[in-house]
This record gives structure tokens, sequence and C-alpha cells, in this order.
């Protein structure tokens, strides 16, 4: 992409914020919301279906300030780059070039100014875009153009409309994922037994978010407040790299058993239970639980992998070996019974448990659980700004060390 073209989208994206802008001021005016889109959209130097797009995304940043007392009004953005919105066919079309087996693009950045050339990125998004422009079983939705450190990327949504998700009732391997702070413990468990379990540390974003924490009160108190909300978009990008990795890893997991269903603690009143003093409370209700499960939840059901909740109560203080329930049981990440001296690694023992009550759930038989095999853990680690692959196809990660016998394998950049 040469200067010219970064110029003009450029100019494209300044025009999306005036617009948006506009929305947020008229609103502000008590302008009826069905005469701010006439407005935006006769007086928009965008094609009218990229300016209807803005309009949703901007009424949608409303709606929620006035259905949730939590959200202000949204403010009007003078210094930050804003998202072209736009649908497919009309706003930018992408097409595979069957000679080269390239995807092109034709992107609208302004009305009558069009930027034409070939995509890149990772292999993996770009198959799975290829999928999605030859099958007539996926869709191709909204797209943005986004700035990201001086890059202009295409950021685009697929459907996959006729996905078959097997039946819960037929599964036989239940997966339990146990999600925390900084690892996620899994275990598979059929009515026979515990087949295996594992473990994956993030240990990175703990940190991670810490530094970046702790800057942006600094940036605060110095009042650089354009800085402070540029960093917490550095955050927000990568904790999503993270956590999509991590996603991947536990699907990867999954995937090896006959018939798995994968089983969460249900995470909708978690917040309302937690109640650890200011800094702890500030530091859980800000992690990104919920998305980490969301992501773990549609990439499985791509494969036809369905998924399921469980009643969260006591997964992490209750004994497999008595059943004793004490939060004394749990010290950091070892589980140590006080009642029958049960020992074990509390994430993944709490992996195990999740699996359990997903069999209950079904009246399934539960297997005697005081038997596990090895806890196996594997590190993740990220150095730049991956590119959020799976394992074997990422170029930004290497896999050491075995995963059997006990043995520790590691990820690392």
């Amino acid at each position: 992409m040469d200067d010219a073209e970064k110029r003009l989208l450029n100019c494209g994206q300044l025009e999306a914020r005036r617009v948006v802008n506009e929305i947020f001021r008229l609103d502000d005016e008590n302008y009826d919301w069905n005469d701010i889109e006439d407005i935006v959209v006769e007086r928009s130097g965008h094609v009218k279906n990229t300016t209807q797009r803005l309009f949703e995304k901007a009424t949608n940043a409303l709606q929620r300030h006035y259905d949730e007392d939590d959200y202000g009004h949204p403010r009007q953005n003078h210094t930050e780059s804003y998202p072209i919105r736009m649908n497919h066919g009309e706003g930018y079309q992408l097409e595979v070039n069957e000679a080269s087996d390239e995807i092109e693009y034709r992107v609208s950045a302004l009305k009558y100014q069009y930027l034409r050339g070939s995509l890149s990125g990772s292999q993996h998004h770009l198959n799975r875009l290829k999928t999605a422009l030859t099958n007539d079983e996926w869709r191709v939705g909204t797209a943005e153009v986004v700035n990201k450190y001086g890059r202009y990327e295409l950021h685009v949504s697929v459907t996959h409309e006729t996905a078959e998700v097997a039946d819960k009732q037929d599964a036989t391997t239940f997966v339990g994922v146990d999600v925390n702070e900084d690892c996620v413990g899994l275990a598979a468990v059929t009515e026979e037994t515990v087949v295996d379990s594992f473990v994956i540390e993030y240990p990175e974003v703990k940190r991670q978010r810490h530094e970046f924490f702790t800057i942006r009160k600094r940036m605060q108190s110095m009042g650089q407040t354009s800085l402070e909300r540029e960093m917490r978009g550095c955050e927000r990008q990568f904790v999503h790299n993270q956590l999509h990795q991590v996603s991947r890893r536990v699907v990867d997991w999954a995937q090896q058993f006959e018939n798995p269903v994968i089983v969460f603690e249900d995470l909708k009143d978690m917040r309302d239970d937690i109640e650890y003093g200011t800094r702890m409370n500030r530091r859980l209700h800000s992690l990104p639980f919920a998305q980490l499960q969301e992501f773990v939840c549609y990439k499985p059901a791509w494969c036809g992998i369905p998924s399921e909740t469980i009643d969260p109560e006591y997964t992490s203080q209750e004994c497999l070996a008595c059943g004793h329930t004490a939060r004394a049981n749990r010290q950091g990440k070892r589980f140590d019974c006080v009642a029958c001296s049960f020992q074990d690694h509390a994430d993944r023992k709490a992996g195990v448990l999740i699996s359990a009550k997903g069999l209950k759930e079904q009246n399934r038989h539960v297997p005697a659980l005081n038997n596990l095999p090895v806890v196996r853990t594997q590190k993740v680690r990220q150095r730049g700004n991956g590119e959020c692959e799976p394992p074997d196809h990422n170029p930004y990660l290497t896999i050491r060390g075995n995963q059997t016998d006990g043995q520790v394998g590691s990820v690392s950049g």
C-alpha cells in the first residue's frame, strides 16, 4: 500500500469519526434517531450503506448508555482514528483470484474513491476467508478498516450458517474447563475413569495486566488521558491475542477424545460473589473470563463439539476424595483437604470436579475421582504481536519438550 492509498484511508476514517461525532451531538440535542439517520446519511462523505453501518454502531453504544446505568453517554472523539464499517458487496468486495490464489479486495474509502489490492496476513485466517468466499454454507459479513500502530488492517466477520454441533446427550467424554487468572485447568472424564488432565499456564497475562495498570495510573495522575487511552487499547490487544492462543490449545486438547463435550462453570453471577478487598476485586472484576469461555465455545462448535455450563458452587473448595468443602482446603495452586489430607493441583482438581458435575447433570455414572493421572502443564508466552494461529502454523511459536510421563512442555516466542 503506497502513501496515497494510506492518505485516502486516513481521510475515510476521519469522515467516519465525523459522522459518529455528529450522531452523538444530535442525540445530545434530543433529535429523534430516525431524523439523525437521515441527516447524517445526507451529509456523509461515505456511501449510504457505510454511513448506515456507522449509524448502527453509534446507536448501539447509545442504547447501552440508556439501558444500563453503568455506561456514560458516549463521548465525541477528536483525537483517535475511527474504523470504517462496511457491508460486503457495497462498502467492500473480496474475491479469490484463481490464478494467483490470492484474495483481492476493493474498498470504498469515500464516495467514488476506491482502493484495490491483495490481502496479506496469517495463512490460517486467509484460508478461513477463502472458505467463506467459495462455500455457499458460509457468509461474509461486515468488515472494518482499522489503523493499528500505523498499519491498516481489514477485520472481516464470517459466519458458518449450517454448522452441525453434536448433541450433548451423545457425549462420552466430559472435558471440564476451570478458567483462572493465570491458567486454565482441564480434565477429561468418562463414566469409567478420569482419562487425562492438563494445565495451560499464561503467567504473562497477569504480569502484563499489572504493568499496564501501573502505567495507566501514573498517566492519569499526570493528566495524560490520551496516552492512557492508548495504553488501555494496547492492553486489550495483548490480552485478546493471548486468549485466542490459549483457547486454541484448549480446543486442540479436547479434540483428541471420543465424542467430547466441553463443560464450563456458569459465570453469570460470579462478580456478585467476589469480595476480597479493593485491590483483588479490581483485578478479578476486570478479568475477561467470559471472553475466554466464548472463544473456547465457538472454536469447537465449528468442529461439531458442543458445550454446556454447570453450577460453579464450591468447585474450588470441594475435596474429590471425601467431599469435604472448606475455603481452607485451597492454598494458592495447592489443594490440601483439611479433613482427609487429599492433595492435588488446585486448578486441575477443579477441572475434574467440573467434568463430574457435567456427568451428574445428565444423570450419568460418576467414576472414582481420587486416583488421578499425573498433572501435565504447558506454559504459553508471547513476545510481540502474535497472529493467533493454531500452534502448528504459528511462525512466532516453537514447542519444546514432550508432553508425556509428567514432563513439562513449554511454548515460547
